[in-house]
């Protein structure tokens, strides 16, 4: 299965958002999510800064940021099978 990481912050509406619309298509397009607080590392927070939430496949390509591109993450779901 393959596992996406949502860069994002404990206090971020959007982030919020973000992880809750991913949590329910996960199960149906076939996906787990790692949710990663940006907050807590300083290389992140200073990578991320005011993007999050940022959705990224394994490999660090970014599929969407500030919120959930559903064709982006259809077209990064198609590739990786």
């Amino acid at each position: 299965m393959t596992t996406l990481t949502l860069y994002g912050r404990t206090y971020c509406s959007l982030c919020t958002v973000m992880r809750e619309q991913l949590a329910v298509l996960a199960p149906e397009k076939g996906f787990t999510i790692s949710w990663v607080d940006v907050d807590d590392d300083d290389a992140l927070e200073q990578k991320y800064g005011e993007l999050v939430p940022v959705l990224e496949r394994g490999d660090g390509v970014e599929i969407c940021h500030y919120h959930l591109d559903l064709a982006a993450l259809d077209e990064c779901l198609a590739k990786i099978r």
